[in-house]
């Protein structure tokens, strides 16, 4: 086994360290002296004992190992990875943003104060919304704020709803954040094309629906033709209507979710406005509101007296506080910077583009593949795999052998609606010649599923770790890497 097989702890060697330090000058004291009994080891940790040189070279390697937007494409359905420009970093790193403390008071924070009132303003202006809570942590939080001021604007009006309408195709969070707001979920269907049944929704509306909660476009890639009629069929029963943002990248500069009769929307900045994404955090979901809401926006709230910002506490009817401080302050500045980098005319680019580049690779796949529904797609496109199911080779072998030929394997299995689903999303950003890269491998493995779908069954062969009992690595976890497993 070489150094490159080896876990840190293998490398250690007893003596070894990884710094050097002066001695203080400083009298020290026992920490037996200083910390309770309870709170001190009985032994060291067993940490490993390696040097500088051995720490960098071992987490360079890691690093190699990683797959990241900056080095790979992502065709990853739904959840837009796209490049995150560095000037969005420089920004973020300004020492007056980076360093700036949370308890820092607001007469002397007014920059970053101003920063997330016309942050606020932009994306309601994108959105045809009158506020926007920067507060939420991720998407769906930025959910769960919406769906709670929509139980509290109900509430202020006496009137009891207990269910939220959410079509069969929509994403996972939408039913989870309503039923931990207190809510039934009532599932509606969709007809075979992917849009919404009107007339299921009309037969379920009624006077104990809270909302009706949609992503536009749908998780099949499809714009809904019908939304407007969605959401006067909605608002004729007094339900407020949710437009999941996770797919505003479809549609920025082209339409807005205000101007097609929403209540609110939320937007995933590392989706749409390319914060960093991924690794758990951090995220920033801000959500929009209608006038009629403003009085239940989280606190605290953004306002301008004057030429002066400060945070708004007094808000009687306000959903309360969603987290510590007030959002992931330095996601707020890249989105920011993005906007402001990219302008109106930018911004519409970004949707023409990335509508482009999805009805490219749908129109080269849909010959080997099966497609969803019937195209022109929006920013993704829907493939089925049920005609290499056939063969033996199903989606996820597919996702597998992606891996061999050095791509990143689409969303597979969702939305649940389609058989054998690969979802699969370009982003605006990559070039033609990166999408015919993706196209060639895709339209290999279908060949290859017809000629010996033995290759894509025993796929991945190439990358370190080969094809895991998934259930198994989940709930019995082997950290010790061998290259022969």
């Amino acid at each position: 086994m070489s150094a490159y097989d080896k876990l840190v702890f293998e490398l250690s060697s007893p003596g070894r360290i990884g710094f050097s330090l002066p001695e203080s000058d400083v009298p020290g004291r026992p920490l037996a002296d200083v910390l309770p009994k309870k709170f001190l080891r009985g032994a060291a940790p067993a940490l490993p004992e390696v040097s500088e040189f051995d720490v960098v070279r071992h987490y360079s390697r890691l690093s190699r190992m990683n797959y990241g937007v900056d080095t790979h494409f992502y065709p990853l359905g739904s959840c837009t990875m796209k490049y995150n420009p560095k000037i969005n970093e420089d920004m973020a790193r300004v020492p007056g943003f980076a360093r700036l403390h949370p308890l820092t008071r607001p007469e002397d924070a007014q920059g970053a104060l101003q920063l997330m009132h016309e942050l606020a303003q932009m994306l309601a202006e994108i959105a045809g919304m009158d506020a926007v809570s920067l507060q939420p942590a991720a998407g769906a939080q930025g959910e769960f704020a919406g769906v709670l001021m929509i139980r509290a604007y109900h509430a202020s009006r006496s009137e009891k709803r207990t269910k939220v309408l959410i079509p069969d195709s929509a994403h996972g969070t939408n039913p989870a954040s309503t039923a931990i707001a207190g809510y039934e979920v009532v599932e509606v269907k969709s007809l075979p094309n992917g849009e919404v049944d009107l007339e299921a929704l009309a037969r379920e509306v009624g006077p104990d629906v809270a909302a009706f909660m949609i992503t536009v476009p749908n998780t099949l890639g499809m714009f809904e033709p019908r939304i407007m009629e969605i959401t006067e069929i909605c608002h004729a029963k007094g339900v407020q209507v949710y437009m999941d943002g996770a797919n505003l990248n479809a549609i920025l500069g082209i339409t807005r979710p205000g101007d097609l009769g929403f209540d609110v929307c939320h937007f995933n900045l590392h989706k749409t406005f390319t914060t960093p994404h991924g690794g758990g955090g951090p995220g920033a979901g801000p959500v929009g509101i209608k006038a009629h809401l403003e009085p239940f926006l989280p606190t605290p709230v953004v306002v301008k007296n004057g030429d002066a910002y400060a945070l708004d506490d007094k808000r009687p009817k306000s959903i309360g506080k969603l987290q510590a401080f007030w959002g992931n302050f330095g996601m707020l500045v890249r989105a920011y910077t993005y906007i402001r980098t990219m302008g109106a005319d930018g911004l519409r680019s970004v949707s023409d583009n990335a509508v482009l580049n999805a009805n490219y690779i749908m129109k080269r796949l849909e010959a080997d593949y099966d497609v969803s529904v019937p195209g022109p797609c929006m920013h993704e496109c829907v493939l089925s795999a049920r005609r290499q199911k056939k063969q033996g080779v199903t989606a996820t072998d597919i996702a597998k052998r992606l891996l061999d030929l050095g791509f990143y394997a689409p969303s597979t299995y969702f939305p649940l609606i389609v058989e054998e689903a690969l979802m699969i999303e370009p982003t605006e950003t990559e070039s033609k010649e990166t999408l015919d890269a993706f196209c060639d491998a895709m339209i290999q493995i279908a060949r290859e599923a017809q000629e010996n779908p033995a290759i894509a069954t025993a796929a991945p062969v190439t990358t370190p770790v080969r094809r895991l009992d998934q259930t198994r690595a989940a709930r019995e976890p082997n950290l010790t890497w061998s290259p022969k497993r």
